[in-house]
């Protein structure tokens, strides 16, 4: 039975009294089963709340009368819901607080329901059947309307879950501030380029957090700007807090969106030992969040963790520009002849990073010579694109790619659709126009108008028009590439969209990509679909998906850069959450991969300390040395783990499972579809 609230509108308020004992014995002699009844006024907007009533609940309390004097005083604050509560206590009656609050809240939720002047009775029961309330309700000719209590609780808990996690992250934020009276701490300051930098000690490690890499921050006429590079500084700074972090829409499933923000971002962090050693290998992480959400302030991704536990190496994170702000065509407007960059502007930030390191790093004790980038999801397709950029080779030794691959990228055609969008939805014609428009409002319409469509432009200047042939062509061929994918990538958005949205939008997508193929093609995809074993809903469509977005693109970069003579690494990673639907979804390996064990919004729970530790120590062996394998001595589990090179006959990959990580050939894990769908890469994604 589906439990709603129910929504009864009392024409007569004291009809309403009248009915509140009569109607909960009439329901419940209907096959009800009333739980909690309220009833509300709402007058100018405002609930308040009159009489009401908490049914027995599984420890045995009864009817509580002395809990309606908290849940009136809980819809007038917190000091009236303690004042009722102690009303209620006082006659004898036990109360559960935080039932009273949940309840108020959930009722209080429906009542947004109200219409102004209405006086309703809001009660929250159990249906057995469709038409049981019409029938109830039949002899007091009244209206009655049905919300599920089910998706107000949701709701009611995600707000919770996101006021909490907002409060997490602005607990971490500080200002970072120029020190002018020479009192800091010599042994824990860099000399750099734009100004000597005094970290913060933690354990062994030394955090510098909050570091400019350039000149000018993107604001005023810096926006939609490439940036400008580092200016030389003698002054003395803080690096102790995270800088605030590029504009977005925040939210639960990336933390570190909801940690200050401002256009005034583009910082970067450094992890390093306390013990100092010269020519450390260095590795730059890149964050995801689909190139529209994200930042380094992540606490599943700080690097202290990782360096105290792999101190000889150094780690840095960067931040970039995302959405309208950093991949928005802006060229072909009328005024857009000043904004040429604007498309790209996130990868040229990065870039800009990678230079600042490259000049400073040494410093820190890292090898400028030595850098890995590494990043996830956009970040994967960040670190995949990065190197098919004139002059990046100077920046880049290896690239780990999880999660993203060239695929990840779209045509100029499809950034312009994309710009038009939000012009039209906004009334703009022109760039002027747009710097006119409300920053929060400029963010939510873009939201909302191209979720997952944001990302680099395939422009034929700074990102080749096709990304495979420039691999094919061997453009990254002197780049040691570590890529792979996890088993289930795309169950991870069940997270935040829930099963039905989720559904709806891959069956959209799925959509759009049939519409682009020829009929041989459709029957090819369509014959996959259909062989598809289903466990969830949504798999039907999300597993074409995972094949087009993450499953195929990392082979098919494999393939090409082994032909053109470079090396490429594959990796499989089937370790699975505990949480319903996620199973071994995207992102499923960063909170293992910065060894914060604690951080399971993703798992669902801690996974083994030993595959968590082996897995580390492969990815710093591959900065380190351009070969992922380990010898008996240098694995955690005391067993060696001999990684192959992909070659084009074998395809070997490293499976990342939990009781056993081992190499397999992909023909027996049937990872890719060779026949049915890997042809779709040429499709791109968007």
């Amino acid at each position: 039975m589906k439990e709603n609230v129910i929504i009864v509108k009392c024409e007569v308020p004291s009809e309403a009294y009248q009915m509140l004992t009569t109607l909960r014995n009439k329901l419940e002699g209907k096959g009800f089963k009333i739980s909690h009844g309220a009833l509300v006024k709402k007058n100018a907007g405002e609930l308040s709340l009159e009489d009401g009533f908490v049914a027995e609940d599984e420890k045995g309390r009864g009817w509580t009368g002395g809990l309606i004097g908290g849940l009136a005083g809980l819809l007038a604050g917190p000091v009236g819901m303690l004042v009722g509560l102690g009303a209620g206590v006082l006659l004898g009656n036990a109360a559960d607080e935080k039932n009273v609050e949940e309840v108020a809240l959930l009722l209080k939720k429906a009542g947004e329901d109200i219409e102004d002047g209405d006086t309703s009775l809001l009660l929250m029961a159990q249906e057995q059947d469709e038409t049981a309330l019409e029938q109830a309700f039949s002899d007091f000719r009244i209206s009655t309307t049905r919300v599920e209590a089910q998706q107000i609780a949701d709701q009611l808990k995600a707000a919770e879950e996101l006021r909490k996690a907002t409060e997490r992250m602005e607990a971490l934020y500080g200002e970072n501030k120029r020190i002018t009276d020479g009192d800091y701490d010599k042994a824990l300051a860099v000399k750099c380029i734009n100004g000597t930098f005094v970290g913060k000690k933690e354990g062994d490690v030394i955090a510098f957090k909050g570091i400019p890499f350039v000149g000018k921050q993107p604001v005023g006429e810096y926006r939609w700007k490439a940036p400008v590079d580092c200016v030389a500084d003698d002054g003395v700074y803080e690096a102790y807090y995270y800088g605030k972090i590029p504009r977005q829409i925040g939210g639960v499933g990336q933390m570190g969106s909801l940690y200050p923000q401002s256009e005034e971002c583009l910082h970067l962090n450094v992890w390093t030992s306390a013990e100092r050693a010269a020519k450390k290998p260095v590795m730059v992480w890149i964050h995801g969040g689909a190139y529209e959400i994200g930042s380094t302030a992540e606490p599943r991704e700080d690097g202290a963790n990782f360096v105290q536990e792999n101190q000889d190496v150094i780690l840095v994170s960067i931040e970039y520009r995302m959405n309208v702000f950093g991949f928005l065509h802006l060229s072909h407007l009328p005024d857009g002849g000043d904004y040429p960059d604007a498309a790209n502007l996130g990868l040229m930030d990065q870039i800009q990073a990678l230079k600042w390191v490259h000049e400073n790093i040494a410093a820190f004790g890292g090898d400028p010579d030595n850098v890995t980038i590494f990043g996830q999801s956009a970040g994967g397709g960040s670190v995949s694109l990065l190197p098919l950029v004139e002059g990046s080779h100077k920046y880049i030794r290896r690239v780990i790619a999880h999660s993203g691959n060239p695929s990840l990228c779209q045509s100029t055609e499809q950034s312009i659709a994309c710009t038009t969008k939000v012009m039209d939805a906004l009334g703009c014609k022109t760039v002027a126009d747009l710097q006119q428009v409300d920053t929060d409002e400029l963010l939510m319409t873009a939201s909302e108008l191209l979720c997952m469509r944001t990302c680099p432009e395939r422009d034929g200047k700074y990102l080749p028009l096709d990304t495979y042939e420039a691999y094919a062509n061997g453009a990254a061929k002197d780049i040691d590439i570590m890529q792979g994918c996890t088993k289930d990538e795309f169950h991870y958005f069940v997270l935040g969209w829930g099963v039905e949205g989720f559904s709806a939008w891959c069956d959209e997508r799925k959509a759009e990509k049939m519409a682009q193929l020829t009929d041989e093609e459709k029957a090819l995809v369509e014959s996959f679909c259909k062989d598809v074993k289903v466990e969830d809903g949504f798999e039907k469509s999300s597993r074409l998906l995972d094949q087009i977005w993450f499953n195929a693109p990392p082979f098919r970069t494999a393939e090409l850069q082994t032909k053109a003579g470079g090396k490429s690494y594959n990796y499989y990673i089937t370790v699975e959450s505990s949480l319903p639907h996620v199973k071994s979804g995207h992102a499923i390996e960063l909170s293992t991969i910065f060894n914060h064990p604690e951080e399971t919004f993703v798992t669902g729970r801690q996974f083994d300390e030993t595959f968590g530790k082996t897995m580390r120590r492969i990815w710093v062996q591959f900065a380190k040395t351009g070969n992922p394998s380990l010898a008996q001595d240098q694995s955690p589990d005391g067993e060696a783990k001999y990684w192959p090179l992909y070659d084009t006959e074998d395809k070997y990959v490293m499976v990342f499972d939990e009781s056993n990580i081992h190499a397999q050939k992909e023909e027996e894990l049937n990872i890719v579809d060779w026949d049915r769908t890997y042809f779709l890469t040429k499709y791109y994604v968007l």
